[in-house]
């Protein structure tokens, strides 16, 4: 019979729990490299007045559960968004399209968001990650 004794370092496990929600944060919010900014270099937005893309924001009331949403509060944005088929003008956003999140969520930009939030929890993580 063998028996093992094993020790938990929980200063290690809280490091790299608190690294995991300050990365999600600060790669859905940060100033220079925060998903929204990523979003409107890109062009992808319908743009009018640009009323769109300023309402834009991130509610991050899920943060602690590992949750963040973007949201786009103006009246039409449901409407725009979930009709691709509709002929967007493309002289202020040479990207304008429906479902413009779409990149972020299931296509080409997935694993560059994947990757920065990997690279930035191994930074916030102290070592414990390496």
């Amino acid at each position: 019979m063998v028996k093992v004794k094993t020790k938990m370092n929980r200063r290690a496990i809280q490091k790299i729990s608190s690294a995991q929600l300050q990365a999600l944060e600060q790669v859905v919010d940060g100033k220079t490299e925060g998903i929204l900014t990523e979003i409107a270099n890109e062009q992808v937005v319908p743009k009018q007045t640009g009323e769109l893309e300023r309402g834009a924001w991130v509610d991050k009331t899920g943060l602690k559960r590992g949750k963040v949403k973007i949201v786009y509060d103006t009246p039409y944005a449901r409407r725009l968004y979930w009709h691709p088929e509709y002929r967007f003008r493309q002289d202020k956003n040479r990207n304008a399209q429906g479902k413009w999140l779409e990149p972020w969520v299931n296509g080409e930009k997935t694993e560059s968001l994947v990757g920065r939030f990997k690279k930035l929890v191994k930074r916030l993580a102290g070592g414990f990650i390496k």
